[in-house]
């Protein structure tokens, strides 16, 4: 017949730092029953603010957009000019569509914070700046198309 190995003792300092485990002799069942904590308060001045910044933001990206699409008219100069269309044309592209990107991404991000009860004023604040910086890459991108111009 065999015997069973004893268990692994833990040193006594370190046995008195770990709570035992549920099911285990001397488990004693926290108060309240062991139910979540509770959830965070709604923080609703934030909230107002995010949904307004939200709206401004979705503004400055149709007023981007709409100046990107001006960006074509880079071409005009190019006459007897050897202008890099391809350029051109990405970049009026990108002029017209990454500000939606920079929207999409903003709003998204606030809303998860806003689920999980977070303060997400500062993402609309950052979405503007990422709305503008990409709508100025598409100036530098379709001006690097046109020879002699200059940002």
């Amino acid at each position: 017949m065999t015997t069973p190995e004893p268990e692994p003792r833990l040193p006594a300092a370190v046995a008195a730092s770990v709570p035992p485990y549920p099911g285990a002799p001397g488990y004693v069942i926290p108060e309240g029953g062991g139910e979540p904590a509770a959830k965070r308060p709604v923080k609703t001045l934030d909230l107002v603010i995010t949904i307004v910044l939200l709206v401004a933001d979705g503004v400055l990206a149709a007023l981007a957009s709409m100046m990107g699409m001006f960006l074509v008219m880079a071409s005009d100069p190019c006459g007897n000019l050897t202008c890099d269309g391809s350029l051109i044309a990405i970049g009026w592209m990108m002029g017209m569509i990454l500000p939606w990107v920079a929207f999409a991404i903003t709003t998204v991000v606030a809303i998860i914070l806003m689920v999980k009860r977070r303060l997400a004023f500062w993402v609309p604040l950052a979405g503007a700046a990422l709305i503008v910086l990409s709508l100025v890459l598409a100036f530098v991108v379709t001006a690097a198309g046109v020879p002699g111009s200059s940002l």
